[in-house]
């Protein structure tokens, strides 16, 4: 054993002990951010939502209603419900198959079966054309859920290949694989959609192939971690429930949490500051398109714009943490956050220079705070369980992020402004603020029965 073998062994650090291995494991793990990251840039936050409408209202009946099941649905609504139906889907299938990874130890298996599951749905929807909005929903349901499921497979992987003082580094390494490749996907797509007509094919077409491309490289790149990531053998936990049902499944991990409370009150704080998160990234173009009446290109150059930038925050939020510890540096990132909602409220209308310069600020902050809270969570859960509360995790990070554009919305509702809207959203990150920085995280790592960094 080395020496550095010998210190982790004493630390009670119980990962990948070679050292080699371990920086090899982490190379292919951030692979996976690599390969999926396309899926949420250009499918769901440039070219679904829109074409998917689209598809639906060439089905609609003459009220403007398709009937999914029977049931009649607006036709520019049906996205968004199609979206809530995958994250109901989601949050059912989480828990359990969290919890079958840690009773088994066979994540990599789950992880091939979730990752080319969600990557061939994706690439299946080249085929949605015409008024087939019922396979567009479908399509999106099963690659929607299917991402959710590889992420908590994905990031349970983190404590296992990563130790203590090497997360904060490795987690936003990852973030910033993935936004690197969004970015350069979006660019290839983008130089398509706008230039379809010299390739000789229609604005339908183009959609298509950008839809069904995002899959393809899902697929492709989602090789390298397959390859490099080990399984290691399940720890037995005394008094770990079986297998249930999702539901099932979901409180008896919830009961467990309420063994580690002080876990659970950083998962209350995350789930309050990242629904904030959440709820700018879904509403940003709305407010620059309505409020700020801006073009749908300078939304799209935007978007670009923080792929960009998130790559270099996510690194240098990395090394911050290095020195201040990633408590820290999460809650200056708040606190930035707050002041970029500050800013975005005066932005003059018809300015697109000031757009960008607000996107870059999102930028600026975005990867590094979720790379830091994923790590940061990394530590606060107990050997042995690590998929199963990275469900719960992934739950708080997809499944309950309806707060903030409920008061996004009802806000505007009161109030008819969109500035109104956007600022209502600096309470999230006030209150995740205070939320966080009331976690003793060193006691919490303690009490989860894990090492602590030097640096927290």
């Amino acid at each position: 054993m080395s020496a550095q073998t010998a210190d982790e062994a004493e630390s009670g650090w119980a990962g990948e002990p070679d050292p080699a291995a371990r920086k090899q494991q982490q190379r292919g793990w951030y692979f996976y951010d690599f390969a999926c990251s396309v899926y949420s840039t250009s499918v769901l936050t440039v070219f679904l939502g829109p074409y998917l409408t689209s598809v639906a209202k060439a089905a609609a009946d003459a009220e403007g209603y398709v009937h999914p099941l029977g049931i009649p649905v607006r036709a520019g609504s049906y996205f968004a419900y199609t979206v809530s139906v995958s994250v109901i889907v989601a949050v059912l299938l989480m828990p359990l198959v969290g919890a079958v990874a840690d009773r088994t130890g066979r994540k990599k298996p789950l992880l091939a079966a979730a990752a080319y599951t969600g990557a061939g749905a994706t690439a299946a929807m080249f085929f949605l054309a015409g008024e087939r909005y019922l396979l567009g929903g479908l399509l999106l349901i099963v690659a929607n859920a299917a991402q959710s499921l590889a992420m908590v497979l994905y990031n349970a992987y983190l404590p296992q290949i990563a130790t203590p003082d090497e997360r904060d580094t490795v987690s936003s390494r990852g973030w910033a694989f993935g936004y690197t490749s969004g970015a350069l996907v979006l660019v290839l797509n983008l130089v398509l959609f706008q230039g379809h007509e010299s390739f000789g094919i229609s604005e339908g077409t183009a959609v298509r192939i950008c839809l069904a491309s995002a899959g393809l490289w899902w697929g492709a790149f989602a090789i390298v971690p397959l390859r490099a990531l080990r399984d290691r053998a399940a720890v037995r936990v005394a008094g770990a429930a079986p297998v249930g049902s999702g539901w099932k499944q979901l409180l008896a991990t919830l009961r467990d949490m309420r063994k580690h409370p002080l876990t659970l009150a950083f998962l209350l704080a995350y789930l309050v500051y990242n629904d904030g998160i959440q709820t700018v990234i879904s509403q940003a173009s709305l407010y620059g398109a309505e409020e700020l009446q801006l073009e749908q290109s300078t939304l799209i150059v935007a978007v670009l714009l923080v792929q960009v930038l998130a790559v270099a925050g996510a690194l240098g939020m990395g090394r911050l943490a290095l020195t201040y510890g990633a408590k820290r540096t999460i809650l200056g990132s708040l606190a930035a956050w707050a002041l970029t909602l500050a800013a975005g409220y005066f932005l003059p209308a018809r300015t697109p220079v000031w757009f960008f310069a607000l996107a870059a600020m999102i930028g600026l902050v975005l990867g590094g705070s979720q790379a830091l809270s994923r790590s940061l969570f990394s530590h606060l859960v107990p050997r042995g369980k690590e998929a199963e509360y990275f469900s719960a995790y992934e739950i708080s990070d997809r499944g309950v992020s309806w707060i903030g554009p409920l008061v996004f919305g009802l806000t505007y509702q009161v109030t008819g402004s969109y500035r109104d809207a956007i600022i209502s959203l600096v309470v999230f990150f006030a209150l995740g603020f205070v939320l966080l920085a009331r976690v003793p995280v060193r006691r919490a790592v303690e009490a989860a029965g894990n090492p602590v960094p030097e640096r927290i």
